[in-house]
């Protein structure tokens, strides 16, 4: 995987990927209480097909002149991204029907442990000792919020296939995004999943929403959660290490139990709470440690430059 530079532009443009991925997570998270209230009507593959479906057309209409500009190259890796992305969902959703509750949340968070053993595996790139910290307090922080107990059966492994799928995209795309146009790169994975999706969904018929605001719950979450999110997340992933956004993104789980008891009515737990300042604080070592490495390496160089000896 390819460096991202740590060591220019104001501290505000550093963190810029990094508040991105925030939002990213935020609208993530916020979709969970949605996707349910859709998903008690529709089946999980027609509601796939049409969310990513609709998501693809409006993307590829929006960024039209991007996509023509884009190279063979960039059109490949955002294909090959976005199949991989559309079998880790096919993998979860189908997960997530037979797995145990109990352990279900940790298990689809494994993706921010595997990111990191991914780039490894295929690059031997080594992350610094604060990502490891912050991978460690977020995983910690996700077996807290979703791991009460332990059973291994289909479910659990088609999760654990979803996740290895995750961790492989988020590590590839932290690698190809770079130097690439993010915009036709998101688009491209966009166009990838619809077609996936509506294949997979397209021979049993598809079942359609029914009634205004289940039309508006399905656009935003093709809009917004879906295309604008991806968008987001490939742009901010070629400006920083994918074990970095990997640990932020795993804040979705805190948002999304934010809006459970915001919304949704459900009460406010010690598991929620401990596990959701675990998981903030990892994402506060993942967004802040280079900066503050930064700073200490500007520290040093001019104090090398001060006290350095002049000749002549």
């Amino acid at each position: 995987m390819s460096v991202k530079s740590s060591n220019s532009g104001t501290p505000f443009s550093q963190l810029a990927p990094g508040l991105v991925l925030v939002a990213v997570a935020l609208v993530w998270g916020s979709s969970f209480t949605l996707t349910k209230d859709l998903l008690a009507r529709l089946p999980a593959l027609d509601f796939l097909g049409l969310r990513f479906g609709i998501a693809a057309v409006l993307g590829a209409v929006a960024l039209l002149p991007r996509l023509r500009r884009a190279d063979a190259g960039t059109w490949g890796r955002g294909l090959a991204l976005g199949g991989i992305y559309g079998v880790s969902q096919v993998l979860q959703t189908y997960g997530l029907e037979r797995a145990s509750a109990s352990v279900s949340g940790f298990l689809t968070a494994l993706y921010v442990v595997g990111t990191p053993l991914v780039a490894w595996m295929l690059w031997r790139i080594r992350p610094a000792r604060s990502t490891l910290l912050a991978v460690l307090l977020a995983l910690a922080g996700a077996a807290v919020l979703g791991l009460s107990g332990l059973h291994v059966g289909l479910g659990e492994l088609l999760l654990v296939g979803g996740a290895v799928g995750y961790s492989f995209h988020v590590a590839l795309m932290g690698r190809w995004s770079v130097g690439r146009d993010a915009m036709a790169l998101g688009a491209i994975q966009m166009i990838a999943l619809g077609v996936l999706h509506l294949l997979l969904a397209l021979p049993g018929g598809v079942v359609l929403p029914q009634g205004p605001r289940e039309w508006g719950l399905l656009l935003f979450l093709s809009v917004v959660v879906g295309l604008v999110a991806l968008l987001g997340q490939t742009w901010a992933q070629a400006h920083m290490e994918a074990a970095r956004a990997a640990v932020i993104m795993a804040l979705e789980p805190v948002f999304s139990a934010a809006f459970a008891v915001v919304l949704g009515g459900e009460p406010v737990t010690v598991r929620l709470l401990v596990g959701g300042s675990l998981i903030f604080a990892a994402s506060v070592v993942a967004e802040l440690a280079p900066l503050i490495r930064r700073r200490r390496l500007v520290a040093d160089l001019r104090a090398l430059g001060t006290s350095a000896p002049t000749y002549g």
